[in-house]
């Protein structure tokens, strides 16, 4: 699906020194915090059980919602562990292991927030999602334009937006089984540049959702 080249990193060196101190900041501005909420008090169920993966010291889960079980998953445990919204959570590098410790059909909901550009082998993690789904489950992919750019693999840095949306489009494409993904976009009318560099304007919105077909 993707060549090794666009697997790279600038940074090759362990993600697990990468995030090994924490960092206590939302990568995203509130306009693109509020629409997330808003996407996951549409999409998500009260007492069902939801996993947030590639999570960190905040969930953006509606707070009058009531779920079930919030199971997480991140790279540094103290931003896990400040995490309120979390029940349990796990420490994995999904480059290097991207087999998840989880149970079949064990979750309705797979959260990845602003991180799936990290993921080397993105098919391999979107296998494991669909295995750990419920029939009729759904994933929610959002991202907007900004990154640890080092950390990044060539086919998300490279590309412009729509390549990214599309990029989406095609890890879930690459596993039998998922409905064709649904996107939602908001834009800011600023120059991309100036957003990308937190200077001016809001956070681009993106998501993709698809479901686990039943069969």
């Amino acid at each position: 699906m993707l060549r090794p080249e666009q697997r790279t990193k600038l940074d090759d060196t362990n993600d697990l020194d990468f995030y090994d101190y924490p960092r206590f900041v939302t990568h995203v501005d509130s306009g693109f915090i509020d629409r997330l909420t808003n996407l996951y008090r549409e999409q998500l169920k009260p007492n069902t059980r939801i996993l947030d993966l590639m999570s960190s010291w905040v969930s953006h889960l509606p707070d009058d919602i009531q779920f079930a079980h919030v199971e997480g998953h991140g790279m540094n445990e103290e931003e896990l562990a400040k995490n309120p919204q979390l029940d349990h959570y796990f420490l994995q590098n999904l480059n290097h292991n991207p087999k998840l410790p989880l149970e079949d059909a064990d979750f309705d909901a797979v959260l990845v927030t602003v991180s799936i550009q990290y993921l080397q082998y993105p098919e391999a993690v979107l296998s494991e999602i669909y295995r750990v789904l419920k029939p009729d489950g759904v994933v929610i992919i959002s991202f907007s334009n900004r990154m640890f750019y080092q950390k990044a693999i060539a086919a998300w840095r490279d590309g412009t937006d729509t390549d990214r949306v599309n990029l989406v489009r095609k890890y879930f494409q690459s596993v039998d089984g998922f409905s064709q993904p649904e996107v939602v976009v908001h834009q800011s009318p600023l120059p991309g540049v100036l957003q990308m560099l937190g200077l001016a304007g809001g956070d681009p919105f993106y998501a993709a959702i698809a479901r686990k077909k039943s069969n």
